[in-house]
C-alpha cells in the first residue's frame, strides 16, 4: 500500500485533472530571450545553459509537430495510452508577436494525444493582448503558465543578471491568475548571497501570491556559464550543498512554511553529467524525492506545518 504524500504532489494534481496518465513533452520553439538579444541584456542569466534541459528531440530545425511526435514515441514504449502536455520550455515562450505565438501553441494542440499546454516564460514578457488570448484558450484546454521567479530578492536577481525585479514577478503572477489561468513559479535555492533563513522566508513571501504550482531546485554550476567562471574565481561566495542531506533539510524547512494548497512540481533538478560541475550527488531525482519523504516522516513534517496566514 502506497504511503500518503506529506506535500501537495504534482502527479496527484494531474490525476485530478485527467482520467489517464499524462506526460509533459519539452519543446524548443525557436524563441530567444530579452535578456540575451539586447532588449534587457546580453548573455542571459549567469547560471543559464539551455542545453541542461533540452532532450535530444528538441531541435529548432524540427517543427513543433515533429518534436511532439518524437517525444510521444519515447514515452509510448512504456505507456501506449499516455496523453501529453506540450511544454514550451526553452528560453522565453511568450517573447514573440502574438500571431506567431498563436500558430505555435495551436499547432501543438492539434497533435493527436496532446491534451494541454504548459508555457514557461519570464514575468516581463506577458503583454495584455497575449493574456486576452490565453484567457480564451484556457476555456478550451488545460493551460498552465510558469514564470521564472528564481528569487524574491532584488539584490540577488541583479547579481545573477536576471533582468527583472521580484515586483515584476508578483505583478505578472497576479495578472495571470486574475484571468482564471493556473499560474506556476520556478525558484532556485542557494543562489549566491542567499542564506538559510532568507531562503525559508521566501516560501512565506511566495505563499502570498496566487500560484497554483511551484518548481524548486538546487543551484547547479553548469559548464560554460558566467556563474561557473565566478565560482572559479571566488568559490567563497557560493554554498553548493555538497551534502545532499543538508539540502534535503533545507527543502523540508521551506515546504513547512509553504501554503498547503500549492502544488509542488519538483524539489530537485539534475543536469547532464557532462555539463554539471557541482553539486553531483550521484543520485537520481526519484531517489532524492524518496529521501525527502522519508526525512519528512522522521521529522513529523508536512507542507504548511509552519505556515501562517
Amino acid at each position: 500500500m502506497s504511503q500518503p504524500f506529506l506535500y501537495n504532489d504534482f502527479s496527484q494534481f494531474l490525476k485530478k485533472h485527467f482520467p489517464f496518465k499524462v506526460q509533459k513533452i519539452s519543446l524548443n520553439a525557436g524563441f530567444t530571450c530579452p535578456n540575451r538579444d539586447g532588449t534587457k541584456g546580453l548573455g542571459g542569466c549567469t547560471y543559464c545553459n539551455n542545453q541542461t534541459f533540452n532532450p535530444d528531440y528538441c531541435k529548432t530545425e524540427k517543427t513543433i509537430t515533429q518534436q511532439l511526435e518524437e517525444g510521444k514515441l519515447f514515452f509510448a514504449r512504456k505507456y501506449p495510452d499516455m496523453k501529453y502536455l506540450a511544454y514550451f520550455q526553452a528560453y522565453t515562450n511568450t517573447y514573440q508577436n502574438i500571431e506567431e505565438l498563436k500558430k505555435k501553441y495551436e499547432e501543438a494542440l492539434s497533435v493527436p494525444g496532446v491534451v494541454g499546454l504548459v508555457i514557461g516564460t519570464r514575468p516581463d514578457c506577458m503583454p495584455d493582448n497575449l493574456l486576452n488570448y490565453l484567457e480564451e484558450l484556457n476555456k478550451k484546454t488545460f493551460l498552465l503558465v510558469e514564470y521564472g521567479v528564481e528569487s524574491t530578492s532584488n539584490e540577488i536577481l541583479k547579481r545573477i543578471n536576471r533582468g527583472h525585479t521580484f515586483e515584476e514577478s508578483e505583478e505578472a503572477i497576479r495578472r495571470t491568475a486574475a484571468r482564471g489561468i493556473m499560474t506556476g513559479a520556478h525558484i532556485i535555492l542557494g543562489l549566491p548571497g542567499e542564506v538559510h533563513d532568507e531562503i525559508v522566508k521566501q516560501a512565506t513571501i511566495l505563499s502570498r501570491l496566487p500560484i497554483t504550482t511551484l518548481k524548486i531546485h538546487q543551484l547547479q554550476l553548469i559548464r560554460g556559464t558566467k556563474m561557473a567562471k565566478e565560482h572559479e574565481n571566488n568559490p567563497q561566495d557560493f554554498h553548493l550543498f555538497d551534502q545532499v542531506d543538508e539540502y534535503i533539510d533545507l527543502v523540508i524547512d521551506y515546504v513547512e512554511h509553504l501554503r498547503p494548497d500549492i502544488v509542488i512540481e519538483r524539489f530537485i533538478s539534475q543536469s547532464p553529467r557532462n555539463l554539471l560541475i557541482a553539486p553531483d550527488w550521484g543520485l537520481k531525482n526519484f531517489e532524492i524525492t524518496n529521501r525527502i519523504q522519508k526525512r519528512m516522516k522522521e521529522r513529523e513534517s508536512y507542507q504548511g506545518k509552519s505556515f501562517e496566514v
